[in-house]
């Protein structure tokens, strides 16, 4: 009985909160990290991102993005291209009455990649694991500007079915800015 009624004044303290949904659009330049085959190399690139989002401004929001990296570097063999992606994150924002308002944010996300890196395919898979420190700084009642350093943990799928190699990693992070419009 104690759960059922701690599980009612949870699902009613959600209602009643001051919780908005929200859409952003952003820039975000991005320098990948990679080692294959015991060779190290950075790759610079320029990326988009589309969000929506539901959550309190000043407390707890759920995230989710749809990312585009413009990829003109060869990351995993010359022909890479563009990257699409999605990311679900959770986010943690702390008011301390100052005019901005300092976040953090965790999650994962998975996208695809076109290349001819992996064998017999055109494009390559990926998984990530992400983490964002940042603020955010109101420009009014519906507006704000959202400025932040994101790392993402990127594993690839293998290049080759055929050999016991193991799936190429990589380190992202990025420097993300962006405007949010709060409903």
């Amino acid at each position: 009985m104690k759960k059922l009624f701690a599980s009612i004044l949870l699902l009613s303290s959600t209602i009643f909160a001051e919780s908005s949904f929200y859409i952003g659009t952003g820039y975000t330049y991005v320098n990948e990290s990679i080692t294959l085959n015991n060779v190290s190399k950075n790759v610079n690139n320029n990326g988009a991102k589309l969000k929506i989002g539901y959550g309190e401004q000043t407390a707890y929001a759920v995230e989710f993005s749809l990312n585009y990296i413009d990829n003109t570097s060869a990351i995993l063999n010359s022909t890479d291209k563009e990257k699409y992606g999605f990311d679900i994150e959770l986010m943690k924002a702390w008011d301390f009455d100052i005019y901005v308002i300092p976040f953090a944010r965790v999650g994962f996300g998975a996208g695809k990649m076109s290349s001819t890196a992996r064998t017999n395919a055109k494009s390559i898979s990926y998984g990530s694991f992400n983490g964002t420190l940042g603020t955010l700084l109101p420009l009014g009642e519906s507006f704000e500007l959202e400025l932040a350093y994101e790392y993402k943990y990127l594993s690839y799928q293998k290049t080759d079915l055929n050999t016991s190699t193991t799936s190429p990693s990589s380190h992202q992070n990025g420097v993300y800015v962006g405007i949010n419009y709060r409903f």
